[in-house]
């Protein structure tokens, strides 16, 4: 029988953890309001293609240090809900500026803070997570983290649906007022976070471990190599997928229809993962995802005039992207545990999707122009099969993980 002490230590964390889950819904669904239609948008404003690449890179050079400075302000604080609440609001406050008159200075300003400072949102969130949600042995309750990650899905989903049909009756002129309501949404949820007790470590007078000794660890050095390569393959679909299928004749419903796919089959991934993840070890999961990634992207660039092809490529989501997320932050929060654990989840956010979000922009943007759209998709499964070999490397360093 639990004692009170134990009931109210559970009620406490379920109810972090509900919050947990409104908050990324209302993160990702402004994300889903904002990235897919903002380069509409800055068309619309009357900006050249070149400026709207440059304000489309503009997230992912903030991934290259904002992430890990925010992770390592939260390390040495403890104040990891307090840093989520305030990072919030500076987002939505700077997100002001959209509503200025139109020049490209000050809207490269006003995304690249906005940018910034909700960099802070989410690895502090799965930071949050993960410490209602560590196992005595270190490890992390894959079942109960995915009914709280699924929500961001969902969110996603939803306001690329509704964004949709929102833009399309009333026209990209609102946007600003849009994209700062859902941000808006974002503040009222981070507020409704619990404050959660300063993290106190033993021995917290002494330094802080140094995080170096961590990473030169065999093991975790190829477990961000492998996070690297993958997400590096993904960056072909976030940054030319639709462009893609806009070359090969498909109508804009169609491609909604195939980008919903795989958030769908992703959300059912997240609410099931639980059983699934316990018939292999984390590292078999990455290794897997890596695997299936070279397959799909390689269907993608050889098959693209066949939409049945294409629909089954992207039903793989749910394990190339849905599963391989769900193994990476159960594999940082038992590489980085206690006052490192925020740091770790930032260097996730900083090598998977900074470093090889601006490589593959930059570098999918050159093939394209030189090689054309399924070149990149090509370069995708080639960078895959190096996921997929950092992975098995990972795997035979660590085999009981």
């Amino acid at each position: 029988m639990s004692t009170p002490t134990a009931a109210n230590s559970a009620e406490a964390s379920s109810k972090t953890l509900s919050a947990c889950a409104v908050l990324s819904c209302a993160y990702f669904a402004a994300i889903g309001g904002f990235n897919p239609f903002a380069p509409l948008w800055y068309k619309e404003l009357g900006l050249p293609v070149v400026a709207i690449g440059v304000l489309v890179s503009l997230q992912s050079w903030t991934r290259l240090f904002a992430p890990y400075a925010w992770g390592a302000l939260a390390d040495r604080t403890g104040k990891r809900v307090r840093i989520i609440r305030y990072a919030a609001l500076a987002s939505f406050i700077v997100a002001l500026g959209f509503l200025l008159p139109v020049h490209f200075g000050s809207l490269a300003v006003a995304i690249f803070l906005m940018f910034s400072f909700n960099a802070a949102i989410v690895p502090l969130t799965e930071t949050v997570v993960a410490a209602q949600l560590t196992t005595a042995s270190g490890g992390m309750d894959a079942k109960r983290y995915g009914r709280v990650r699924v929500w961001g899905s969902v969110g996603f989903l939803a306001a690329v649906v509704l964004m949709g049909w929102w833009f399309q009756h009333f026209g990209m002129q609102a946007f600003a007022w849009t994209t700062l309501a859902l941000l808006g949404a974002v503040v009222w949820a981070a507020w409704r976070l619990p404050l959660q007790p300063p993290v106190i470590h033993p021995h917290s007078d002494q330094p802080s471990p140094a995080i170096r000794a961590v990473l030169m660890e065999p093991r975790v050095r190829w477990f961000f190599a492998g996070i690297f390569l993958t997400v590096l393959a993904h960056s072909a679909l976030y940054a030319f997928y639709s462009l893609y299928l806009d070359s090969l004749g498909y109508g804009k419903q169609t491609v909604g229809m195939l980008w919903a796919v795989s958030v769908v089959v992703e959300i059912i991934w997240f609410a099931f993962q639980g059983r699934m993840l316990e018939r292999g070890s984390l590292h078999h999961w990455l290794l897997a995802a890596a695997l299936l990634s070279v397959l799909r992207f390689g269907l993608t660039a050889a098959f693209g005039a066949s939409l049945s092809i294409l629909l089954l490529a992207q039903l793989s989501h749910a394990l190339t992207f849905a599963a391989q997320h769900t193994a990476c932050i159960a594999l940082v929060t038992r590489y980085f545990p206690g006052r490192l654990r925020g740091r770790g989840q930032a260097l996730y956010s900083v090598l998977g999707y900074g470093f090889s979000g601006v490589l593959g922009g930059i570098g999918g943007a050159w093939l394209v122009s030189h090689q054309g759209y399924p070149a990149v998709f090509w370069a995708a499964a080639v960078a895959a099969l190096g996921g997929a070999f950092c992975a098995w490397r990972s795997l035979k360093l660590d085999p009981g993980v």
